[in-house]
């Protein structure tokens, strides 16, 4: 009878710590010289792979400066001459992010830089948010409960947005990442990414 109540009295708090999921994973890029462009050299966490988008990837930066001294080591879109976008994969797994995913990042805008999230579906199509993250004088935590956002499609090629797509399957999603769909204007027209934290459960790529 004592085993059969803690087993009755564990089982819907186990029910319910899976109710919300955990960290997927988080990226915080690694404390080395500022570089252009930022490569794989540049990811701490050893499961996760990145790619560059659009006609400016190639001068997306991995910046840090010496002053102030805690002057973080971040992704940074102000040389891009075109449009850009970064993205993390997994890998191995793909993500649910439909029962209750989150993603936060710190981050800073200036000028007119609004930074959306950016995914790859795993039957390829592409997505941007109407949700973003605009600009600040300060570096800030920003969330995005994925249940509140609403999607357009993406050009990956261009980095535009298209069209709206209503209620898209996020059960299996295959990159993770941002862009502001914007060109860069040095350090008073630009997007920092200084580490980003994705909550979803796993799912194991097909």
């Amino acid at each position: 009878m004592k085993y059969l109540f803690i087993v009755l009295f564990t089982l819907p708090s186990l029910i319910f710590a899976q109710y919300r999921p955990q960290t997927f994973f988080r990226e915080d890029f690694k404390e080395t010289p500022a570089e252009i462009p930022v490569t794989q050299d540049h990811i701490a966490n050893p499961d996760l792979k990145i790619s560059l988008y659009g006609s400016g990837a190639g001068v997306i930066k991995k910046s840090n400066h010496d002053k102030p001294a805690d002057d973080p080591f971040y992704i940074w879109s102000g040389l891009c001459e075109g449009n850009w976008a970064v993205t993390l994969k997994h890998v191995s797994k793909n993500v649910d992010l439909s029962k209750n995913g989150k993603i936060r990042w710190r981050s800073k805008q200036s000028g007119f830089r609004q930074l959306r999230l950016i995914l790859k579906l795993s039957d390829g199509s592409w997505l941007v948010s109407d949700l973003s993250d605009g600009a600040s004088l300060d570096w800030r935590i920003y969330e995005f409960n994925i249940s509140d956002i609403r999607w357009m499609s993406l050009d990956i090629d261009k980095v535009l947005e298209k069209k709206w797509v209503e209620n898209p399957d996020l059960s299996k999603v295959e990159e993770i990442g941002w862009t502001d769909l914007m060109i860069g204007g040095g350090s008073i027209a630009c997007s920092r990414v200084d580490w980003i934290e994705v909550d979803g459960f796993p799912i194991n790529r097909d």
